[in-house]
């Protein structure tokens, strides 16, 4: 870990219902990488194959990539499955020992904000970690939905606003541009 150029460590969240949340998460990654900086990547309700996966392969040990979801689009039902629940709770575990390791200087909890929204994680958890968060560690939480109690304790917050996407005029998700 790289104390020196992570002192205390923020926390970010980049919310909105505009594409750009986890590419700039992985954006910062990438940054990071060019200093020498290690990134954890918790990926909830993801377990499709993304074009971040193998690019994560290809710069470890910077950039670590795990997935905690199913490779299809979770259906939204209240309450939510106990599979997806389950696997949310795993990524929270796992995410958070990334994050109280010492091996890594940025922690994403990827999609987080949408499991809270679909109710996998409680915004209590969220809080909790940034409660918790070593010094020398920046979180980002992404998703949609962020909870307004993460919204305010957080250090940095951006929301994308979705003005205009060819989804809507019928283009499906590209791989390595969507996915």
């Amino acid at each position: 870990m790289n104390q020196e150029l992570i002192k205390k460590g923020y926390v970010h969240v980049y919310t909105g219902n505009g594409k750009g949340k986890t590419t700039a998460a992985l954006g910062l990654a990438f940054r990071a990488m060019g200093r020498g900086l290690k990134t954890y990547v918790g990926q909830f309700m993801k377990g499709q194959h993304y074009g971040e996966l193998k690019s994560a392969e290809m710069v470890s040990p910077y950039i670590t990539i795990e997935q905690y979801g199913k490779d299809t689009f979770i259906h939204v039902v209240n309450p939510p499955h106990e599979e997806d629940v389950q696997m949310a709770r795993t990524g929270l575990e796992k995410t958070k020992k990334a994050m109280f390791s010492g091996e890594y200087d940025i922690v994403i909890f990827d999609e987080i904000n949408t499991a809270n929204y679909f109710n996998l994680i409680s915004t209590e958890d969220m809080l909790e970690i940034i409660k918790s968060k070593p010094d020398g560690v920046e979180v980002i939480f992404t998703g949609r939905y962020a909870p307004p109690e993460v919204i305010e304790e957080a250090d940095l917050v951006t929301e994308m606003v979705e003005v205009k996407h060819y989804y809507n005029q019928g283009t499906p998700a590209r791989d390595g541009i969507e996915r």
